[in-house]
């Protein structure tokens, strides 16, 4: 974004944290209740923090590390082995090739520095970065775990004051309209890279959405450029697809955070800080440009903004299920919120959505159909090996993935019968309780999707009482049919 703010540059994503975490302490900490349930909230939405820094901190001394490697031994090879060796270095990163910093020619470098970090030899530096990777993703889930808490007892919380931000709603629109601006210009003006191998490429999800590439919004780009550049290759514009589909995700969860604010909460403040502590967690400014992160995320969102009409929150829900499969699992409790009144629709719209994401991958051609419905829907055992997280190799063995697995399912399946009542906040701490329970058997970076949960997490904490939304009072019912005369 240099061009657009002259000698701007990205803040580091540590420098984002912190920055971050006491601009959210200063706006909504509650100084005059100090041992208030909101101040507990606070906390446990900033211990997501450290591992998300952790994480980012293994993958890139990882492949800082094989990048300095790889680049000794192009400078010691025939030319005849260079093509074997970036093959071996893509193996290694997920994709990742030689970056621009990093050429053939430059054998006379210091050894003992790469990109101005420290390292060690090979196998211990390569070590020291899969455990901090590691950890990361442990402090991930842990700090997932009280949050997870939080919102199976919300429903019990009947006493809920209203606690709003400490600025006035002009002040709040201020800053979330100025980094809704700065976040969206970085990824305008990333550049594009290819997926790596996690999520729906390997792991349950919908195939077509493999094609777009990622947009890293972090100031050091990690990954390979997009094959063939920007304007070149067999889908050249992919990229700006990807850059529209990026802002338009983020956009449509903001939006959806203060309509629900405006519309159910009947308090606009609430939706714009919600809104606005969305953008400011140190989690917005790093994967904002990840659609695998942004759309289902959105469509969730906006599923919720629209409960009053079940066939539309059920069209929104069936394609935010249909392109990440893990949505899958919320169909119990949004069944049980309409099975007095709504349920038709609701299915009706999830079904339509499913047949139509179903039948759009028939553009991949029929042979591999029927492989794409199987990973549409995960349709096979549970993954044992290739996994990333907590699961990767030479971590936590994969077979304790199983009970979690059986958990999350059985959590899922229990909010058909609790709360008996439901109403808006048990949709919403419900939501937000099963995204957050995927992420602990999640194969393929578990911890990371934090925007399946973020939103209803916020909106649980911030929310009033709202025991009196509930479908039969909120669903309009059918019009009845004009009896026809008798004969």
């Amino acid at each position: 974004m240099s061009h657009l703010l002259l000698y701007y540059q990205r803040p580091e994503p540590a420098t984002w944290v912190f920055l971050a975490s006491f601009l959210l302490l200063s706006i909504y900490f509650v100084f005059h209740r100090f041992f208030s349930v909101r101040n507990l909230d606070i906390v446990l939405l900033l211990l997501l923090a450290p591992g998300l820094m952790m994480v980012y901190e293994g993958r890139r001394l990882k492949l800082v590390e094989t990048q300095s490697i790889v680049t000794e031994e192009l400078a010691k090879a025939d030319p005849s082995d260079v093509g074997r060796l970036v093959n071996v270095q893509e193996t290694q990163t997920g994709g990742a090739g030689p970056s621009d910093s990093t050429t053939t020619d430059d054998s006379n470098a210091e050894p003992s520095s790469v990109d101005g970090y420290p390292r060690t030899e090979g196998a211990d530096q390569e070590w020291s970065a899969n455990q901090l990777e590691f950890y990361g993703f442990a402090a991930l889930l842990l700090a997932c775990t009280p949050l997870l808490i939080r919102m199976l007892i919300d429903p019990a919380l009947v006493r809920r004051p209203l606690l709003v931000p400490n600025l006035e709603i002009g002040g709040l629109s201020f800053i979330g309209i100025s980094l809704f601006l700065f976040l969206m210009a970085n990824v305008v003006t990333s550049t594009p890279q290819e997926q790596r191998q996690r999520g729906p490429k390997l792991g349950p999800g919908y195939a077509l959405l493999n094609m777009f590439p990622e947009i890293p919004t972090v100031p050091k780009q990690e990954v390979q450029p997009w094959p063939g550049g920007e304007s070149s290759g067999s889908r050249p514009w992919l990229p700006n697809i990807t850059r529209i589909l990026a802002i338009l995700s983020n956009l449509a969860i903001v939006f959806g955070i203060v309509g629900i604010g405006y519309w159910h909460f009947e308090n606009v403040k609430t939706g714009i800080g919600c809104a606005v502590m969305y953008l400011l967690l140190p989690y917005a400014a790093q994967m904002t440009g990840n659609l695998e992160h942004a759309m289902p995320a959105a469509l969730m969102v906006l599923a919720m903004l629209a409960y009053r009409q079940p066939l539309v929150a059920g069209v929104l829900l069936g394609l935010a299920a249909g392109l990440v499969y893990y949505p899958l699992f919320l169909l119990p409790l949004w069944i049980s919120f309409y099975w007095y009144r709504g349920l038709t629709s609701l299915v009706i719209g999830v079904v339509a959505s499913l047949l139509l994401l179903s039948g759009l991958l028939l553009l991949e051609g029929a042979e591999a159909f029927g492989a794409h419905i199987s990973q549409m829907y995960g349709l096979w055992l549970p993954r044992m090996d290739g996994l990333e997280g907590i699961w990767g190799p030479d971590r936590i063995p994969a077979d304790f993935r199983l009970p979690v697995l059986v958990a999350c399912i059985l959590l899922s399946a229990s909010f058909v019968f609790w709360p008996s009542r439901k109403n808006l906040g048990s949709l919403m701490c419900g939501t937000a309780a099963i995204m957050l329970a995927v992420q602990f058997w999640h194969g393929f970076g578990g911890g990371l999707f934090m925007a399946w949960f973020l939103p209803f997490t916020l909106l649980t904490m911030f929310r009033p009482n709202l025991d009196d939304r509930i479908a039969v009072k909120v669903v309009r019912a059918p019009k009845p049919q004009p009896a026809t005369a008798a004969a």
